[in-house]
């Protein structure tokens, strides 16, 4: 996305939270994510991104869910410490939420400056469907992997059996419908008719197709989704974290995606190919976080991506925590900022 090192010490060269809070305009930004839009950014600008569990951080008083549960909202920031100490200003609950997150420690902050017990964690080095990862995203989970080891924790190549080919158009079924659903309200609220010249066409797409799922289609795609929160149940039984790079490639240079193709399934399978990972989480409710533990040969950042169980913000952090003090990756800001500054 990004593909320089302005990205992180000059002037942003692109509009975005991600990379204000990478170059230091702001200390953290807010982020939303119903697929990975907080964790995305954060890998392509070498920041921390946490997604939290859902629930975890409360919608009201617009909202009770978001996108059917997909949507969370979070920030992005440089440091663990900076993610924790935004979840103990933000979490929590209240009457009227449909539902609730599993209870929180007294302190998120101090919990991420907890050693962890030793865990088990299962690594991916292939996207979902087998296929490989950009050599230097598999380098990137590798080393993590590795780094793991080092401290003390267990490390086994698994990966949970999810049906991608039931969950994709599933996804798509409520994402679209979700969309239809916003653009409608909207044009309700402000007396205006929705026409394609005032969309993008992907955007367009989505809306004309989500205006066609039936209301017992819309029910299935929920079905399905919800028992791949059952699967992820069961694989992290005796898998405490699951470790996949976050992006299948190095980021992607602006424009890569066509905004204005209106086939959906042709629009998301290029997106789905290249971001292969993290809409699963907003499926499943599970919290997870980005961490910025590798750069390529080229000097863009790798980001590596961490799942925990459902509600276990606290061992995401411990661990990212414990792995924060040794990467030192806070080093990786300052060295660029100074090349910047002198070029």
């Amino acid at each position: 996305m990004f593909s320089s090192s302005a990205v992180f010490c000059g002037v942003p060269r692109r509009r975005g939270n991600a990379p204000a809070v990478a170059v230091g305009v702001v200390p953290l930004a807010h982020g939303n994510d119903g697929g990975g839009s907080i964790r995305i950014p954060a890998s392509c600008c070498g920041l921390i991104g946490l997604k939290p569990t859902r629930a975890r951080v409360s919608l009201a008083p617009e909202l009770g869910e978001a996108v059917d549960g997909l949507g969370v909202d979070f920030v992005l920031t440089r440091s663990v410490r900076d993610a924790a100490a935004a979840l103990d200003a933000v979490a929590g609950n209240i009457p009227g939420d449909p539902y609730w997150a599993p209870p929180a420690p007294p302190s998120w902050l101090a919990a991420a400056g907890e050693k962890p017990q030793r865990l088990r964690i299962a690594v991916s080095l292939k996207k979902l469907d087998g296929n490989p990862l950009h050599p230097d995203c598999e380098a990137a989970v590798r080393r993590a992997a590795r780094l793991c080891e080092s401290l003390g924790h267990s490390v086994e190549d698994a990966t949970p059996a999810f049906d991608i080919g039931l969950l994709v158009p599933s996804f798509i079924a409520i994402w679209s419908a979700n969309l239809s659903a916003a653009i409608d309200y909207v044009a309700r609220l402000t007396g205006q008719t929705p026409a394609p010249d005032l969309f993008e066409g992907l955007t367009w797409g989505m809306y004309e197709a989500g205006r066609r799922v039936a209301a017992s289609d819309y029910l299935l795609a929920k079905a399905t989704l919800q028992q791949a929160g059952r699967t992820a149940a069961r694989f992290h039984e005796t898998h405490d974290l699951w470790l996949t790079s976050t992006l299948a490639t190095p980021p992607m240079k602006i424009g890569t995606f066509d905004g204005e193709e209106r086939d959906i399934m042709k629009a998301f399978a290029a997106l789905f190919d290249y971001v292969p990972f993290t809409a699963l989480q907003n499926v499943t409710g599970q919290p997870a976080i980005n961490l910025p533990l590798h750069w390529n040969a080229e000097g863009l950042p790798i980001g590596v991506h961490f799942v925990g169980r459902f509600g276990e913000e606290v061992t995401l952090l411990r661990v990212a925590g414990e792995i924060e003090r040794v990467a030192a990756w806070e080093e990786r800001y300052e060295t660029l900022c100074m090349a910047d500054k002198k070029a």
